[in-house]
């Protein structure tokens, strides 16, 4: 389900969109979230929020990256380590990086501006910051990536 009007300019210096995702940044490397820049970001943007997911897995979407309570800001750094994380698809909080069994999959990074910090509790997961942020997104972006294992 799409939550946003496409209005933030979302892109990583280290891929392009439909782009191949560098492997520093899924299990075969050191497993840390890519850089990700954001245009157009509106002044009146309290927080950030950003899903990561995969909608190519085997037993439907999975979920890399769930974090919310981001202060207002043009980029985020790899290996991020500030506002809220939420539980993942492997059920741990923080990033997991692309690691598909087989094949060419998609990750989408999908970045929220809100009216609001959310204040939930920490592990959350993806269901209940969508959940949250309803009513309150005021832009939103993505970029995605891609990935196939070389071994």
């Amino acid at each position: 389900m799409n939550l946003f009007i496409d209005t933030l300019r979302v892109y990583s210096p280290v891929f392009g969109d439909k782009g191949n995702i560098p492997m520093k940044y899924t299990c075969e490397g050191e497993n840390i979230n890519p850089p990700l820049a954001i245009n157009e970001l509106p002044s009146e943007t309290k927080s950030l929020a950003i899903i990561v997911e995969d909608p190519d897995a085997t037993h439907g979407t999975f979920d890399h990256w769930v974090i919310w309570d981001i202060e207002p800001q043009t980029n985020i750094s790899e290996n991020f380590m500030g506002g809220v994380q939420g539980k993942n698809g492997k059920q741990k909080t923080g990033y997991t990086g692309p690691c598909p069994p087989s094949g060419i999959h998609r990750y989408y990074f999908k970045v929220y501006a809100l009216d609001t910090k959310l204040e939930l509790p920490n592990a959350e997961n993806k269901k209940a910051l969508i959940d949250a942020m309803r009513g309150h997104i005021i832009a939103g972006g993505e970029i995605m990536g891609k990935y196939s294992k070389s071994k």
